[in-house]
């Protein structure tokens, strides 16, 4: 076991278990924040976890979780909000 799955193994049940219980309790908008956190830290170990078993395809997927994740964030920020959309209004 390297330096990079070391890591992985001490931040993946420190981090992700503290997100995952952010996710489960609290306000809707501090679920959000655990859900957010927590996608992350995912990103975070799929980076470290490639690195330290020398596979690219894992960093493929972390970059593209990381393209996506603001962009679920924007969606859920939106239905926190009330996001109906009046009827007349474009823009």
């Amino acid at each position: 076991m390297n330096a990079w799955l070391l890591a992985v193994c001490l931040l993946l049940p420190a981090g992700l278990g503290a997100c995952a219980w952010r996710a489960c309790r609290g306000e809707p908008a501090q679920r959000l924040a655990g859900i957010t956190l927590g996608g992350t830290l995912c990103v975070a170990v799929l980076m470290l976890t490639a690195q330290g078993l020398h596979r690219t395809s894992y960093q493929d997927l972390a970059l593209v979780l990381a393209l996506i994740g603001p962009a679920g964030t924007l969606v859920f920020a939106r239905c926190l909000a009330g996001g109906e959309r009046e009827e007349g209004s474009r823009g």
